[in-house]
């Protein structure tokens, strides 16, 4: 599986590469952070939190990341594991071998992709049931 996200990032290194694909505040290390969120998203895991399903790829890099993003797609639907605990695991190197690429400041984006899948790491580890999470304000009850 470690070969296909390898594949993915060069696929996307090369693109990015040329400065005019590029969008503003472009970092090199978002492009592990969005590969990060497609296999958050592809591996669907029944503990996640609500309020972590929303961690959506952006626009400016959607918009940017050229014809290539149809491959890379199809090449993270084709990861799968036995369980939801090897995709996890499998995320966290993913995450833990980016970060180790950048420098600090360039590590917004791939820090916060760490802190949210840690927690749900630590929910699977401890066997703890979730609850939705209620975004309604109490004074409109």
């Amino acid at each position: 599986m470690k070969t296909k996200t390898d594949k993915i990032l060069v696929i996307w290194h090369k693109h990015f590469e040329d400065e005019e694909k590029q969008y503003s505040e472009f970092e090199s290390s978002d492009i592990e952070y969005f590969v990060g969120c497609m296999l958050y998203n592809h591996f669907a895991l029944s503990k996640r939190l609500d309020n972590l399903q929303t961690m959506d790829l952006s626009y400016d890099f959607l918009s940017s990341c050229g014809e290539e993003y149809t491959e890379i797609q199809a090449i993270i639907k084709e990861i799968k594991f036995e369980s939801e605990e090897e995709s996890l695991q499998f995320l966290q190197s993913f995450i833990d071998e980016s970060r180790s690429k950048y420098t600090k400041s360039e590590l917004y984006l791939l820090n916060r992709l760490h802190k949210h899948v840690q927690t749900l790491s630590d929910i699977y580890m401890g066997n703890i049931d979730v609850s939705p999470v209620d975004f309604l304000n109490p004074l409109y009850r």
